[in-house]
């Protein structure tokens, strides 16, 4: 397991570390890291040995930004019921909240009958080949493709205008000597619905106001993928969203609303570990 963690437990909170470090500005965090905190508080809190709840919606407010100083964190279980659990998980820094996160677990059960729509082409992992022809030539976060790449090892290699996907590899866990839950494994793979859905030609210009992940059940295995599904953007605000998926199938939905940070630009273009590109 790493010993890469977004956090240290410290005597007042949670003390980020610098994988927590994002690049809007030398001294803010990243959305993985915030999200993450927050779905290990709540899975601690409300989820118990027994299976029986799903965690099934999380929506997390990112309305202030966090920086690295200490964060507490404060849990309210809001419902507890025979079918739904709800609970609000606070982010606080310095006496001020940073961000919101509101978590709605569902009482498993058997489906009702009958067919339903379901959405026709479906994404897949990287074949092996093309894992072998990219080998260790990848981004941090894992392997970034896009339609008129394919799968490839930067993120500066997809600073395009086509449909973008990711298969993520997790780097880092929320704290250190404790391995990524599934349900955080989601969490922080599905705030890249931001990096798949709303980077250009020229880089990243929003900034997540959001996110919200729906699942109809937890992943498998280490890794994770997402996909591009839509991208809507005007007046400076644009909402994009994501298909989640392992190598069992798809599994969930990731949406995030993001306002416009072009002040800061994320510009990519010198991330472009290896040059060679697998194309469809």
């Amino acid at each position: 397991m790493t010993t890469a963690a977004f956090f240290e437990p410290g005597p007042d909170g949670y003390v980020p570390t610098k994988w927590a470090l994002g690049r809007w500005s030398k001294d803010t965090l990243h959305g993985p890291a915030v999200v993450a905190l927050a779905a290990h508080e709540l899975e601690l809190a409300c989820i118990d040995d027994s299976g029986d709840f799903l965690p099934t919606r999380l929506t997390v407010d990112l309305f202030k930004a966090a920086k690295l100083d200490p964060i507490t964190v404060q849990i309210e279980m809001l419902r507890d019921g025979r079918r739904i659990r709800v609970a609000e998980a606070r982010l606080l820094q310095n006496g001020a909240m940073v961000s919101r996160t509101l978590l709605v677990l569902l009482r498993k059960s058997a489906p009702p009958p009958g067919a339903e729509w379901t959405r026709g082409e479906l994404p897949a992992p990287p074949a092996d080949q093309e894992l072998a022809n990219i080998g260790t030539q990848r981004s941090r976060i894992g392997l970034i493709g896009s339609d008129d790449t394919g799968w490839t090892g930067g993120t500066g290699n997809i600073q395009n205008a086509s449909r973008k996907r990711l298969w993520s590899t997790l780097p880092a866990t929320v704290v250190p000597g404790e391995a990524l839950s599934p349900f955080q494994r989601a969490v922080i793979a599905a705030e890249s619905t931001s990096l798949i859905t709303n980077l250009g030609t020229d880089g990243i210009g929003y900034i997540n106001a959001d996110l919200t992940v729906g699942l109809s059940r937890l992943p498998v295995g280490d890794k994770i993928g997402l996909e591009a599904d839509s991208h809507w953007a005007d007046d400076g605000i644009s909402v994009g969203t994501a298909t989640l998926y392992d190598e069992k199938g798809p599994f969930g939905t990731g949406m995030v609303v993001a306002l416009n940070n072009s002040a800061a630009q994320i510009d990519f273009s010198d991330d472009k570990p290896g040059e060679h590109v697998v194309r469809d």
